[in-house]
């Protein structure tokens, strides 16, 4: 029986599927949605015996409880449309018994029908190419766009943007079914059973929630052993629904090339959880120290490393000090001021510290900064970022934490906010093995 017929009593179907396949297509040609209205089985043996699909639009909605309470509503989409096949099992078939052909409400034009909730629906072909776009980064909008270029149109493709985004909770759902705890270990165990030297930790409170998570593959311990005398973290940039700080342990190599020593996920960035990853950083490499580390100016971070490395050298990130600078003391650049000038100065070319201090003195009278608490603050860390004393430590030519930066800018190329724990990790790893 051809699909596009139209329905009449008597009309033949080896199955209910065959039938309502059959419904479905002709709901879609006259322009009208359709929907199941029941199906009746033979207790025996479960067969279907007989059933009705009916428009979308027959009957009415049940009074809802709850509506004094909804401040939206839902419009109401039913009429009460009469139109309808009954079907009965008769010999083998099943047979039309009744039809109903006359609607009672304006139908779809050809153009919109598509959009009609039971004349959508994702093939397997279709699901596999949007779960490919969604695992190499790409956004929904382009992935639903180039999909509709290829079917010829959104007209052609069978479904709407909204069903992609449902289609992708859903599957995220089912990659979380064991929740964040379980899902997590699963691809750890993973991970370990594809290469042992793989290394993680996570910490867990209370509520055996995950807090903070560490991992270092056998490439990044492998790098470390040989380039892990200069070391950056980075944690300028957050991810996953939880905003969590990502955490980048980072160098250079021999060719000055990027390469990262190990990550985490934080739950914050207190001193307790510097400590944590610095003693599981350390852990994670046989125990080997840094001659120096660079970081941002956060007070917690400079605690945690005094107590787990304090003969670790610490510097800090001359781009981070360069914004500080301008957050506190922006007003002094304004109308062509050489303050920042003078500042880059203090923080690089002098070699010497009596040229130094003889600079910095210059530089604090000068703007009539006697007073000012950042300035002073500033310079009472001074061995942490003035080139007189950090010519003196093993730097291998870093003096920021930017160096990080590609990598920061391919995570946000592919995250979102709503990403799971879990394709953080798939994600992370296409973006580790590019670079």
């Amino acid at each position: 029986m051809a699909l596009n017929a139209k329905p009449s009593v008597g009309l033949e179907f080896d199955s209910v599927d065959t039938t309502w396949q059959f419904w479905v297509e002709y709901g879609k040609k006259c322009g009208f949605g359709v929907r199941n209205d029941y199906l009746n089985k033979r207790k025996v043996d479960g067969l279907i015996t007989s059933g009705r699909f009916v428009c979308s639009k027959e009957g009415s909605r049940l009074k809802d409880k709850r509506s004094s309470f909804v401040k939206k509503p839902r419009a109401d989409t039913r009429s009460g449309c009469p139109v309808r096949i009954s079907f009965r099992l008769r010999d083998g078939k099943y047979v039309i018994q009744e039809f109903e052909e006359t609607h009672n409400h304006l139908l779809q034009l050809t153009e919109t029908t598509h959009m009609l909730a039971s004349h959508r629906k994702i093939s397997e072909v279709q699901a596999y190419e949007i779960e490919m776009a969604e695992d190499s980064g790409l956004m929904q909008k382009s992935s639903f766009q180039l999909m509709s270029t290829q079917a010829g149109g959104r007209a052609n493709l069978g479904f709407t943007r909204l069903d992609v985004k449902n289609y992708l909770k859903a599957r995220r759902q089912r990659s979380m079914v064991y929740g964040e705890v379980g899902s997590l270990m699963q691809y750890f165990q993973h991970q370990m059973l594809d290469n042992p030297s793989f290394y993680h930790a996570y910490q867990m409170d209370c509520d055996e929630q995950i807090t903070n998570i560490f991992w270092a593959d056998a490439r990044m311990i492998l790098d470390y052993g040989y380039f892990g005398d200069v070391v950056s973290l980075d944690t300028t940039y957050c991810t996953n629904r939880a905003n969590r700080p990502l955490a980048l342990f980072s160098g250079f190599n021999h060719y000055r090339g990027t390469i990262l020593f190990g990550a985490a996920l934080l739950y914050d960035e207190t001193a307790d959880s510097f400590k944590w990853l610095f003693e599981t950083f350390l852990e994670a490499h046989g125990n080997k120290k840094p001659q120096t580390l660079f970081t941002d100016q956060a007070q917690a971070m400079a605690k945690a490393l005094v107590e787990v490395m304090p003969k670790t050298r610490h510097g800090l990130c001359t781009w981070h000090l360069m914004q500080n600078g301008i957050k506190h003391l922006g007003s002094l650049m304004k109308g062509g001021s050489d303050f920042l000038t003078d500042f880059k100065k203090c923080m690089y070319e002098y070699d010497q510290e009596v040229k130094f201090e003889a600079a910095w003195s210059k530089l604090v009278a000068k703007f009539d900064l006697f007073d000012n608490n950042w300035v002073k603050s500033m310079y009472g860390i001074k061995q942490k970022w003035a080139s007189c004393h950090m010519n003196k430590a093993i730097t291998l030519g870093m003096r920021s934490t930017q160096l990080s930066e590609s990598l920061n800018s391919s995570f946000k190329a592919c995250m979102s906010p709503g990403i799971s724990v879990i394709q953080f990790f798939q994600h992370f790893e296409k973006v580790v093995e590019e670079k």
